[in-house]
C-alpha cells in the first residue's frame, strides 16, 4: 500500500481523496494557494505545504512548486483530483519519472485520450464509432464554416484537452465562426494550459450518459455502471444519476463493453469514464475523461464500490477488488452539484463569496460531499462548485423524492446557489418522465422568476478579525529561525504591515465605485466579481440592446457583459485585465 498521498488539488475532490486515505491509514499531504491557506482540505490533510499565489497559474498549476513539496513532504504518490493537472500528460511523467506513483493512468494512456482528437481516433480503431467531426486540431475559422457547410449547422467547437464544458461552443451559422473559435481557444488556455480544438456534428437531442471503468495492472477491466448526465447548463452538469433512466438494458450492456474496448485499446489503468451521447437507440463515442469524475459518487451509492479506495489499490499495484460478475448496481442515484451561481432566470451567473452558515441535509440515504464549511469562501479564480449532494432510493422515484426533501432541508448562507434551479428541475414533468435531453435546461425549462438571493445571515462571520502576514525572527532551543506568521492583527501585539493574507489584491477600479456609478442613466454594470479579459467597444461606437460590450471571466469561465439599450457609448471605464466586483460599471451608453 502507498505510504503518503499528496492530493494536488483543492476544494471538495481534495476533501474526498483526503477522507479515503484516512480510512485506509494513509497519512495525507495538501497543497495551498494564498487564497486556500484556510481551506477545509488544509485542515484536514496531515501536512499541508504553500504553493503561494491566488490564480491557478500561480498555484495549483506551478509544476515546479509541485514537484518540490513531494520530494520535500515524502510523499511517494500524488492523486491529481479533476481539473487542474489530472490530464496533463507532463505533469504525470514529471511525476512517474522521481519514482513517485501517479493515481490516474499512465501517461501513455492520458496522451491518447486526454486528447479528444486522438482519442476519436483510437476508439474508431477499437471498433467505437463517435459523432462525426475531425480528427485534426482546427487552424482556422474556415476549417469550422466548411464542416458547417457539409454536415449541417449548428456544430460544437470544443477544446482538445478540456472537458466539463469549458472552451466548447455551439457555433449556429457560419458568421458566428470566428467569434466562437476565438472564444473557445482563449477559455481553453486560461482552463486546461492547451488551446487546440477540434469540431464535430451537434446532435438535435441527445443524452449524455457515460460509463464508468476502472482497471488494473494485473490485465483485470471492468465497467462499473452508466450515469446519465444530460440535465446541463453551458455544456456543463447539474443533475447526474444512475443508473440511466429509460435505458435499455441490452443497450447498456453494449456500451459497457465498448467503454472497456477503448480503455484496454490503449492500455488504460486506473479509474476513467467513457462519455457517450445517446439518441434514437443509438450511442456514439464522445470522449474518455482519463481521470476521476466530480459524478462518482452515484455509481458509489449504487454499488456499493469506493471508487477513490480502488484507484488508490490499483496505484499501489494491487488488482481490483472484484470483478464484473461481481459487479451489483441496487437502487437508484440522484446526485445535484451545488454551485455558487444565481439561475437569475436561466442565465446561471457565478456569485463568489463567503459563506455564513452552511448546514447540509441529512437522513436515510442522504451523503453530502462538500469542500466548504460555515465561514469558508468562494473564490473568483477558481470553480464555483460548493459541493455535492447525493441522494439513493430503492427506485427513482424514491430518489428524486428524497433529494427534493433534502434541497428544501439544505440551509446555506452568504451566497447565492443553483438549489432553486434543482429543485425546478427535479420537479418538472419532463424530468421525471426521463424526456430531457442535453439541451433541456437551456431550450425547454422555463425558468422565469428562478433566482438565488444569498440568503441573509447573523453578521458574525464579516466580524471576524481579519488575518495580516508578519516577518518574525524566533529562537527555537537557542537556534535563531527567520519565519512567517499569518494571525489576527490583535495576537501579533504590534502594528501590521498594509494589506490582510489571503484575497485577491484588485486593481484600481476606472468606475470609483460600482455602488455609485450604477446608477448613472446607461451606464452597464457587471453582474459578478471577475476580470475583464476582452474589451468589445470603445467610446464613440453605436451599439444595439443586447449587444456584449466585453467578456467578463469569472469562476474560469467567460461571460458576455451586454447593453441594456440601444446607443451610443459615451464611456469606457474598463480595460484587459482589471478585476471588477459586483455592480461596478464596465461602460456608459447614451
Amino acid at each position: 500500500m502507498l505510504t503518503k498521498v499528496l492530493i494536488a488539488n483543492r476544494g471538495e475532490i481534495a476533501v474526498r481523496v483526503i477522507r479515503a486515505c484516512q480510512e485506509l491509514g494513509i497519512p495525507t499531504v495538501a497543497v495551498y494557494s494564498d487564497f486556500d491557506r484556510d481551506a477545509l482540505h488544509v485542515r484536514l490533510a496531515d501536512e499541508a505545504y504553500a504553493l503561494g499565489g491566488q490564480t491557478p497559474a500561480e498555484s495549483y498549476l506551478d509544476t515546479e512548486t509541485i514537484l518540490g513539496i513531494i520530494e520535500q513532504s515524502g510523499a511517494d504518490a500524488v492523486h491529481p483530483g479533476y481539473g487542474f493537472f489530472s490530464e496533463n500528460t507532463d505533469f504525470a511523467r514529471a511525476i512517474t519519472a522521481r519514482g513517485v506513483a501517479f493515481i490516474g493512468p499512465p501517461p501513455e494512456a492520458i496522451e491518447v485520450m486526454g486528447d479528444k482528437v486522438s482519442s476519436r481516433k483510437a476508439a474508431q480503431a477499437a471498433g467505437v464509432q463517435g459523432v462525426p467531426g475531425t480528427t485534426e486540431f482546427l487552424t482556422s475559422a474556415d476549417e469550422v464554416v466548411a464542416f458547417g457547410e457539409e454536415f449541417g449547422w449548428p456544430v460544437a467547437i470544443k477544446a482538445a484537452y478540456g472537458g466539463g464544458g469549458r472552451g466548447m461552443r455551439v457555433v449556429p451559422s457560419a458568421a458566428e465562426a470566428a467569434d466562437a473559435l476565438a472564444s473557445a481557444q482563449s477559455e481553453a488556455l486560461k482552463g486546461f494550459g492547451r488551446d487546440e480544438c477540434y469540431i464535430e456534428r451537434y446532435l438535435t437531442w441527445p443524452r449524455h450518459v457515460e460509463m464508468q471503468i476502472i482497471a488494473d495492472t494485473h490485465g483485470n477491466c471492468v465497467w462499473v455502471g452508466e450515469r446519465d448526465c444530460s440535465a446541463q447548463r453551458r455544456h456543463q452538469k447539474l443533475v447526474e444519476e444512475s443508473p440511466a433512466p429509460d435505458f435499455p438494458d441490452s443497450v447498456r450492456q453494449a456500451m459497457g463493453e465498448a467503454a472497456v474496448k477503448v480503455a484496454k485499446a490503449c492500455g488504460y489503468t486506473n479509474a476513467g469514464t467513457v462519455e457517450f451521447l445517446y439518441q434514437d437507440g443509438e450511442f456514439y463515442f464522445l470522449e474518455m475523461n482519463t481521470r476521476l469524475q466530480v459524478e462518482h459518487p452515484v455509481t458509489e451509492m449504487v454499488t456499493g464500490i469506493d471508487l477513490v479506495a480502488e484507484q488508490l489499490r490499483v496505484a499501489a499495484g494491487e488488482p481490483l477488488s472484484f470483478t464484473q460478475d461481481e459487479v451489483r448496481r441496487t437502487g437508484h442515484a440522484v446526485e445535484i452539484r451545488i454551485n455558487a451561481e444565481d439561475p437569475a432566470g436561466g442565465a446561471f451567473l457565478p456569485a463568489p463569496g463567503r459563506i455564513t452558515e452552511l448546514v447540509p441535509p441529512q437522513g436515510f440515504g442522504t451523503r453530502w460531499d462538500g469542500g466548504y464549511e460555515s465561514g469558508d469562501e468562494i473564490s473568483q479564480f477558481y470553480d464555483n462548485l460548493v459541493g455535492k449532494l447525493i441522494c439513493w432510493g430503492k427506485d427513482r422515484p424514491t430518489a428524486i423524492a428524497r433529494t427534493l426533501r433534502a434541497l428544501r432541508e439544505f440551509r446555506i448562507a452568504g451566497i447565492a446557489t443553483t438549489i432553486p434551479a434543482d429543485i425546478a428541475i427535479l420537479e418538472h414533468p419532463d424530468f421525471v418522465a426521463a424526456e430531457h435531453s442535453t439541451k433541456w435546461v437551456e431550450e425547454r425549462l422555463d425558468l422565469t422568476g428562478v433566482s438565488s438571493a444569498p440568503a441573509p445571515s447573523d453578521g458574525a462571520a464579516d466580524e471576524d478579525e481579519p488575518k495580516v502576514q508578519r516577518d518574525l525572527d524566533v529562537e527555537v532551543n537557542g537556534r535563531r529561525f527567520s519565519v512567517k506568521v499569518i494571525a489576527p492583527e490583535s495576537q501579533l501585539g504590534a502594528a501590521a504591515p498594509a494589506g490582510a493574507a489571503g484575497g485577491a489584491k484588485r486593481k484600481p477600479r476606472r468606475s470609483g465605485g460600482g455602488g455609485a456609478l450604477a446608477a448613472v442613466s446607461g451606464a452597464v454594470t457587471v453582474p459578478m466579481q471577475g476580470t475583464i479579459v476582452k474589451v468589445l467597444v470603445e467610446a464613440g461606437q453605436t451599439v444595439e440592446a443586447g449587444q456584449a460590450v466585453c467578456v467578463l471571466e469569472a469562476m474560469k469561465m467567460e461571460n458576455n457583459i451586454t447593453a441594456g439599450a440601444a446607443g451610443t457609448v459615451t464611456e469606457v471605464k474598463v480595460a484587459p485585465g482589471d478585476t471588477v466586483g459586483t455592480g461596478d460599471v464596465v461602460c456608459v451608453i447614451e
